[in-house]
């Protein structure tokens, strides 16, 4: 059992290196100047047949999307910018970086963050001036990213998720200045089940919440998408099929038994089912994961361009 439970953890935090940048260990940050290459941004258009404009929708102004994140949102941005520009026509601008946590993306943030002053969200915000800010952040609890300064869940959970929450509400504060009088609607993408700590990942999920109650924020619990109904934080490889899956082929990856690939054998925390590699790419080939937490996200945008 408590092999078991090693082997678990390596894993984990094998995966999660790769996830900040496979051709590192989690625990040692980038050298000073290296940082990840952001996402091939913005308005890039995806092949017109992906998603086919909906004629029974009514007419909407298009909104304007800026998407942030780390490797989850590295993976899932193409995916998501042709959810957005098939379904509400949106103009999409996405700048992740893998390995990142929020403090990355704060303006004033140590000299080592691993994003550059440009792609700082609220620089972003004054160049873009988006409707929406997407945030996608799993929480980087591995002490990656030097702007943690070492501090991991597992060193010391409370100093984590009380230095999470302040990062949370200064990176909030930054967007809504740098929008001005008429600011974006900040949206929470909660997070699927952690595999190792899915204590962590609900509590980290329920810090979204709360930052988006009563403050006109957002939440898009794309993570619901992705765990087995009525047990939210059990991470599971598989799942079955939803409507969308069974309805265009392919996307059921195992029709036969009515469930569908959320994760490669490999890698228990990403939704992408290609290998990953040593440079952070969206991910290349068609993904359940990937797709329904694209079709979460948009939804709530969706409803909130459409009043309602």
């Amino acid at each position: 059992m408590r092999r078991a439970w090693i082997v678990s953890v390596a894993l984990a935090t094998a995966l999660l290196g790769a996830c900040t940048d496979p051709s590192s260990g989690p625990e040692a940050g980038p050298p000073p100047a290296a940082a990840p290459e952001p996402s091939a941004t913005t308005h890039q258009r995806p092949p017109a047949a992906s998603v086919p404009p909906d004629p029974s929708a009514p007419a909407v102004d298009p909104p304007v999307v800026l998407y942030l994140g780390d490797s989850l949102a590295m993976e899932n941005q193409k995916v998501l910018g042709a959810e957005l520009r098939g379904r509400l026509r949106a103009r999409y601008t996405s700048v992740p970086y893998s390995g990142t946590t929020l403090c990355d993306y704060l303006e004033g943030s140590a000299e080592r963050s691993l994003v550059p002053p440009a792609d700082k969200a609220a620089a972003l915000v004054r160049r873009l001036r988006p409707d929406f800010v997407v945030l996608q952040f799993w929480g980087n609890a591995w002490g990656y990213t030097p702007c943690m300064e070492g501090l991991t869940y597992d060193g010391a959970p409370a100093r984590y998720l009380e230095r999470y929450a302040a990062d949370a509400r200064r990176l909030t504060e930054q967007i809504r200045s740098a929008g001005g009088s008429r600011g974006p609607r900040i949206v929470w993408v909660l997070q699927g089940p952690d595999p190792v700590t899915p204590e962590r990942v609900r509590r980290v999920n329920e810090l979204y919440e709360r930052r988006a109650d009563g403050s006109g924020e957002l939440v898009a619990d794309a993570g619901r998408t992705v765990s087995p109904e009525g047990a939210r934080y059990t991470w599971a490889q598989y799942l079955p099929c939803d409507a969308h899956e069974r309805a265009h082929p392919g996307h059921c990856t195992d029709p036969g038994r009515d469930r569908t690939a959320l994760h490669r054998d490999d890698d228990p925390l990403h939704f992408c089912l290609a290998p990953t590699t040593s440079t952070p790419r969206p991910c290349p080939v068609s993904s359940p994961g990937i797709l329904r937490i694209a079709r979460a996200i948009t939804r709530v945008i969706g409803e909130q361009v459409r009043g309602g």
